[in-house]
């Protein structure tokens, strides 16, 4: 029996990575795309020295930033968010003043939300098995959570009662914040707060079509097992079992319910196996709960979201931060329409300036097609010459002259 080509069954494990598709959910993926990587580009400008970057440097992150091409062409699709002028033979890009603004905009939001980054940072390190998070692990999805990149120096000073940095390998890699004080009334996730409001008992909810029976069908008999808080030291629990799945897909859902868009990449959550007493097939364990959990591998990017907090492609629930980024998203989307309404100009002058190139050439085209007709003869015995209009003049002149 020949064995299967080894392609194919990679092929096969790829594919189980992902759910079926859901167009909406990744419509909502493909609109964030473009804004992550122009909100990095933000960032990196913001950085710089008066917030101008030479072009030079920028096509230099290029790579960092998984784009490829010349900056200076992507730039200019957004001119609405990023003004490019040249300056000593070489290119510079700065924020537009409306980009300014949304900036200066976002930094009040910030201020006001520092509460709610108490509150988010305090629950993460409540879930974790030991109250402490490495620095360096959590960085990776710091936005995600809608923390600023000082988030370490804008929170820690200002609340010595409830976090410490903690570096016992005296390396910058093994940097961890500690939880100093346990707070009860933060350990209450999201389907407890919910169930809480509606008198009911905590439970999840499926976000599947009713024509998905089997799935339903398993997403009932797993909803039937007691919900187990994620705050829940998971010591006490068997690997393997039941319970334990249950709080594991009750932390993964309490995880994206802090996060701006509820949604995390699955590779860098997976990073905090040991912190949360993940497992190592966590993308297996998700696939199990479609009800629950929506996997895609779009831009081959696996990421986890919350179907829950979707309403199509959009979320139900909207952070003050996410109002303001959606504004970012707007005023990119104005830029790029603008461009592409240029570019349309452009290519139908293209072709006006191409007809007018081929008309001359069709002229003397037909000219020599007359001049072969005359040098072999009129097919309507010399008939045909009255059409030209300089004979039709001498014929007639001919005709009255001889009355």
């Amino acid at each position: 029996m020949r064995s299967q080509p080894s392609f194919i069954h990679h092929f096969r494990n790829f594919s189980l990575w992902s759910t079926k598709k859901d167009p909406d959910l990744e419509a909502a993926l493909s609109r964030n795309r473009r804004w992550i990587v122009n909100n990095q580009i933000k960032n990196i400008i913001l950085r710089c020295p008066n917030q101008v970057v030479p072009l030079e440097y920028l096509q230099k992150k290029f790579k960092t930033l998984d784009l490829q091409g010349k900056a200076l062409n992507w730039l200019k699709k957004y001119p609405c968010c990023f003004e490019i002028y040249l300056e000593n033979d070489e290119y510079h890009c700065r924020l537009t003043k409306r980009m300014i603004h949304l900036v200066e905009e976002e930094e009040l939001v910030k201020d006001m939300q520092e509460p709610v980054f108490v509150q988010k940072l305090a629950k993460l390190l409540m879930m974790s098995v030991n109250q402490r998070l490495n620095v360096t692990k959590l960085n990776e999805l710091k936005h995600s959570f809608g923390f600023p990149d000082d988030y370490i120096i804008r929170i820690l000073p200002k609340h010595p009662e409830m976090f410490r940095l903690v570096n016992n390998g005296w390396r910058k890699s093994s940097m961890e914040i500690e939880l100093l004080a346990w707070n009860p009334d933060l350990a209450v996730s999201a389907v407890e707060a919910s169930a809480q409001k509606q008198g009911i008992e905590p439970c999840f909810s499926c976000s599947l079509p009713s024509t998905w029976i089997k799935s339903w069908q398993r997403f009932e008999e797993f909803n039937a097992i007691p919900y187990i808080s994620p705050f829940l030291n998971p010591r006490g629990l068997e690997e393997g079992s039941k319970e334990m799945e249950k709080r594991i897909v009750g932390l993964v859902h309490e995880l994206l319910s802090l996060t701006l868009w509820k949604k995390l990449s699955i590779v860098k959550l997976s990073h905090f196996k040991r912190e949360f007493a993940l497992p190592e097939k966590l993308n297996v364990l998700l696939l199990k709960h479609p009800g629950i959990f929506y996997v895609s591998n779009k831009y081959q990017i696996y990421t986890v979201l919350l179907r829950e907090a979707y309403n199509g492609s959009e979320l139900v629930d909207k952070n003050p931060l996410v109002i303001v980024k959606n504004k970012f998203g707007d005023l990119m989307q104005e830029g790029l329409h603008e461009y592409n309404q240029r570019r349309r100009v452009v290519n139908l002058e293209k072709k006006r300036k191409c007809m007018n190139l081929m008309k001359p050439e069709r002229r003397k085209a037909a000219s020599s097609e007359t001049s072969n007709q005359d040098d072999n003869g009129d097919s309507l015995g010399g008939l045909g010459r009255l059409f030209d209009p300089e004979e039709r003049k001498r014929f007639y002149k001919v005709l009255f002259d001889e009355r």
